[in-house]
C-alpha cells in the first residue's frame, strides 16, 4: 500500500477481495464490497452536510460495523476522525469536542448498559460542535432519551450514492486526533498523519507475518476507539484482506467460543484479557481446545506477567508475543521478533523503519552504553505531528523527529528493549492509562472531599488498581462506598477509584506537594468497596 489517504486501503481491499467477509458481528456481516458501499454513503452524506477536507468529525461507537463504517467514511471524505472513548461522561465528551474543534459528531445509541448516545448528546449540547448524528439508518432513535436527535437515516443516508471517490490528501495531512491523558492530567490530542497510520498498518506484513494470500481472521475484542485496536486490528486487518469478528464486550468463554466458531487465527489483547482466558480454562480445562486455530497472540498496554506467559503456553500451546507503543506512535514502535523465542519482560526490538534510543531522563542527551536505564525515545514514520493546539507539550517531547515517551527502559546487548518504570505517575489499569491528577481534579468537586491523592496499587487481575486517599471536609458524612459510587457516575468507567481510604491529612514535601511515595501502597488498609464493579462496553473483563 502506497501513501495518501488511509481510506485507500479499504478501496484496494474491496477491489481485490470484494466477496470476502470483512466484518462479522451480532448486528450483521459485511463483505468488503458491502462495507465499501456503506462507507461511501457516509462520506457522501458528510459532504452533503458541508464537511470539507480537514474538518474534524468526532466518532463515539463500541466495536460494531458502525465504528468502521463511520471511521473510513470520515477519512474518505478527507476529514479528520476524532475517535472518543465510549466510556466518557458528558463533561469529558464536551472537552474533547471543543478541544478538537469537531464540526460534526457521529455517535452510537449505545447498548442497554452503555449509554453512549445519552452521554454523547449531553456532551454535544454543552459544546461548540455544530451537528450531532446518531449512527442508525432509522428515522428516529429507539431510546426515548434520544427522541428528537437527528439520525443518519433522517439526515438522508439512504439517498446517498454508494460510490464515492476517495478524497485526495497528502501523506503529511492530518488523519486522526487520538486523545491520551497528559502529565498535567488534561487529555491531549495526538495528531496522527495519514502516513503515520498507513505505515503502521502496513508494517503488519513484517512484524506479524500478515499475508494477502493467507488472510487472518481477527478477534476484534480490543476497543477500536483505542490506538491499539484501531491500528493493529482494524487498519492492519483491512489492509491485508482479513476478516474481523467484532466483539463489543470481552468475556473469556464467549471469546473462546467465537475463536472456534470462526476459526480465528489472530488475537490481540491486553494482559487482563489473557489473565481471564487462563482463569476460565483453569476452571474448565475442556475450553482450551477452542483456541486451536490461533496462529498468533500479541499483547500490549502493560507488561504481561511471567505466570500468564507460561500459563498461556501450558493451556493453549501458544506463546504470546509482546510489543510496545503509544498513541503518539500510531501506536506500534517495537515488537518481539517473529520466529524467534520471546524474551519474557521484553518489548522486543524497533519495528522496520523505526528507530529507538535511550535518553538521559528529561533531556535529549543519548545514553551510549547498553543496560543503562534511560527514557525511551522513538523516531520514524509512525511518530505523531504533535499535540493538537498544545505547542508547549509538543516542544517538550518532540525534537528533530524524535519523541521522548516518558517511559524508562533499558536495552540488552542484542538490542532488545525492556520497560523498567515510568517517568510519570501514570497508572496502567488493564491497558488503559489513567493520570492521577485528572482523577484528583474530579474528586475535588465532591462536596464532602477537602483533598485527595490518587495512586496505583498492584492488582493481580488488572496489573494496577486505582486507590484514592481522601481527606474529608469538615462535617462530611460520605462513606467510602458513597465516594466510589459518586466517582463512578462522574468519570469514565476505567478512571474512577475502586478503593477509597480516608486519612486525616496528606503527607507533603517541603514545597507543599503531596508526597505520594509516603502513602501506604501495600494494600493492607484497602477498603474493598465493591469488588464486583465492572466496566461495560470496553474490551476488559
Amino acid at each position: 500500500m502506497q501513501g495518501g489517504n488511509l481510506a485507500l486501503v479499504l478501496d484496494e481491499s474491496s477491489s481485490r477481495f470484494a466477496e470476502r467477509l470483512a466484518l462479522i458481528s451480532d448486528e450483521g456481516s459485511y463483505t468488503y464490497a458491502e462495507l465499501a458501499r456503506e462507507v461511501n454513503r457516509v462520506a457522501g452524506l458528510l459532504t452533503h452536510l458541508g464537511v470539507v477536507a480537514g474538518d474534524r468529525v468526532a466518532l463515539s461507537c463500541p466495536n460494531s460495523p458502525q465504528f468502521t463504517i463511520g471511521y473510513f467514511g470520515i477519512l474518505k471524505a478527507g476529514a479528520v476522525v476524532v475517535p472518543l472513548n465510549v466510556l466518557l461522561k458528558a463533561d469529558e465528551v464536551t472537552h474533547q469536542l471543543n478541544d478538537s474543534g469537531a464540526r460534526v459528531y457521529l455517535c452510537s445509541e449505545g447498548m442497554t448498559d452503555l449509554a453512549v448516545g445519552h452521554e454523547g448528546v449531553a456532551g454535544f449540547r454543552q459544546s461548540t460542535c455544530e451537528r450531532f448524528l446518531l449512527l442508525t439508518s432509522a428515522l428516529a432513535s429507539t431510546d426515548p432519551r434520544l427522541h428528537g436527535c437527528e439520525t443518519l437515516g433522517s439526515a438522508g443516508i439512504e439517498h446517498q450514492d454508494d460510490s464515492y471517490t476517495t478524497a485526495n490528501v497528502r501523506d503529511d495531512d492530518l488523519a486522526a486526533i487520538l486523545y491520551t491523558s497528559g502529565t498535567t492530567g488534561k487529555p491531549k490530542g495526538a495528531e496522527l498523519l495519514h502516513r503515520n497510520l498507513v505505515s503502521n498498518a502496513a508494517s503488519a506484513e513484517l512484524i506479524f507475518g500478515s499475508d494477502y494470500s493467507r488472510p487472518d481472521t481477527y478477534l476484534a475484542a480490543l476497543p477500536l476507539f483505542h490506538s491499539f485496536g484501531q491500528t493493529v486490528v482494524q487498519n492492519a486487518g483491512l489492509t491485508f484482506g482479513s476478516t474481523l469478528i467484532l466483539v463489543p464486550r470481552f468475556d473469556p468463554i464467549a471469546a473462546l467460543e467465537l475463536i472456534e466458531r470462526h476459526e480465528v487465527t489472530f488475537l490481540a489483547g491486553v494482559p487482563t484479557m489473557y489473565w481471564s482466558l487462563v482463569a476460565a480454562v483453569e476452571k474448565r480445562p475442556e475450553l482450551a481446545r477452542l483456541a486451536r486455530t490461533l496462529r498468533l497472540a500479541v499483547s500490549g498496554g502493560a507488561a504481561l506477567p511471567d505466570d500468564v506467559h507460561s500459563d498461556m503456553r501450558r493451556h493453549f500451546g501458544i506463546t504470546v508475543l509482546e510489543g510496545y507503543g503509544l498513541s503518539e506512535t500510531a501506536p506500534v514502535a517495537a515488537f518481539s521478533r517473529l520466529g524467534e523465542p520471546p524474551r519474557v519482560g521484553s518489548i522486543g526490538t524497533p519495528i522496520p523503519g523505526v528507530q529507538m534510543a535511550l535518553m538521559r531522563p528529561g533531556t535529549w542527551e543519548p545514553l551510549r552504553h547498553d543496560e543503562a536505564v534511560g527514557e525511551i525515545a522513538v523516531k520514524g514514520p509512525n511518530v505523531m505531528r504533535g499535540y493538537h493546539a498544545n505547542s508547549a507539550d509538543t516542544h517538550s517531547v518532540l525534537r528533530d523527529g524524535w519523541l521522548r515517551t516518558g517511559d524508562l527502559g533499558r536495552r540488552d546487548l542484542d538490542g532488545w528493549y525492556y520497560v523498567v518504570d515510568r517517568a510519570s505517575d501514570v497508572i496502567i489499569r488493564g491497558g488503559y492509562n489513567i493520570y492521577p491528577r485528572e482523577v484528583e481534579a474530579a474528586l475535588a468537586k465532591h462536596p464532602d472531599i477537602a483533598a485527595a491523592a490518587v495512586v496505583g496499587v498492584p492488582d493481580e487481575r488488572y496489573g494496577e488498581e486505582i486507590r484514592a486517599y481522601v481527606v474529608p471536609a469538615a462535617g462530611a458524612l460520605s462513606s467510602a462506598a458513597d465516594v466510589v459510587a459518586w466517582a463512578r457516575a462522574a468519570m469514565a468507567g476505567y478512571k474512577y477509584p475502586r478503593h477509597v481510604e480516608f486519612v486525616d491529612h496528606l503527607p507533603t514535601t517541603a514545597t507543599g506537594k503531596v508526597a505520594k511515595r509516603l502513602l501506604d501502597t501495600t494494600g493492607s488498609n484497602v477498603r474493598d468497596v465493591d469488588p464486583t464493579l465492572r466496566e461495560v462496553g470496553a474490551s476488559l473483563v
